[in-house]
């Protein structure tokens, strides 16, 4: 038990916060999408959160993605505190293991910085959503902010919390993806 709370205690200093982010830019083309699919998208995303999230609108018209200003295109969640240690260990613990033919973490997924991105491809992995109850299917981006930007750092953290990241291949970080196939 006191391990536990140390252990969240680590990790409210280490992360400074968590930003779950889900596009809904091609559910906005459907009939009924404010009333219907929007709602649905905010109450999973609320479920899977404890929190409201927050609209984001198109800041500017852009032809090619049939995106006008002023137009939904997605929604975002920042958490912070005891909401955002919750949602962190529910995310190690429970949803990346429900992910289907998961084998763990790139390394290249914290970047320059400390910051873990990664992205789920459907939110039903989340135990808080049931499948029949959720008729509409949508893809999450969570990343998760360190207080100290510096990577070598980050990535002992995230390992020490029990984040699934791969291991580092010798032979990956010296060579580079162009060197192996000169020498076949």
């Amino acid at each position: 038990m006191a391990q536990a709370t140390n252990q969240r205690k680590e990790i409210r200093s280490f992360l400074e916060k968590v930003v779950i982010d889900a596009g809904v830019g091609r559910l906005s083309q459907t009939a009924n999408f404010e009333d219907k699919a929007l709602k649905q998208v905010t109450a999973d995303l609320a479920a899977m959160t404890g929190q409201a999230p927050q609209i984001r609108r198109a800041k500017k018209s852009i032809a090619g993605f049939k995106i006008r200003e002023g137009q939904i295109v997605g929604l975002r969640v920042t958490l912070r505190k005891e909401k955002m240690v919750d949602f962190f260990e529910r995310l190690i613990t429970i949803v990346l293991p429900r992910v289907r033919d998961f084998s763990g973490l790139d390394i290249q997924n914290v970047d320059h910085g400390g910051t873990l991105n990664l992205g789920v491809r459907e939110q039903l992995v989340f135990p808080e959503i049931s499948g029949e109850a959720s008729p509409i299917a949508f893809s999450i981006g969570v990343s998760a902010v360190p207080r100290k930007k510096n990577r070598v750092i980050a990535l002992e953290a995230y390992r020490k919390f029990g984040v699934p990241l791969k291991k580092e291949d010798a032979s990956a970080k010296g060579a580079g993806k162009g060197a192996s196939r000169k020498n076949k």
